[in-house]
């Protein structure tokens, strides 16, 4: 899998993660639990990785950085639903 972004939608136990190339085709899209999302994302190349701002985002960001992904914020307001 090469994917250049990924975006993740936190949630209480079960997140989205949606992946694309450098191209813009989707290459990924999986539900993970919790617990499973530090191992998903450990066993991929470095990516950019964008959430929404929120007040478990902060955690999670530094969590996946420490995993050698560039992470970014995104506000509340730019994110589409």
């Amino acid at each position: 899998m090469d994917i250049a972004t990924l975006g993740i939608d936190l949630a209480k136990s079960v997140f989205q993660l949606h992946g694309i190339d450098t191209n813009g085709v989707v290459v990924l899209q999986k539900k993970l639990r919790r617990g499973a999302v530090p191992n998903f994302l450990s066993k991929l190349e470095p990516c950019l990785i964008g959430m929404e701002a929120c007040a478990t985002s902060h955690h999670w960001a530094r969590e996946i950085a420490a995993l050698g992904h560039d992470v970014r914020l995104i506000p509340p307001a730019y994110v589409k639903p």
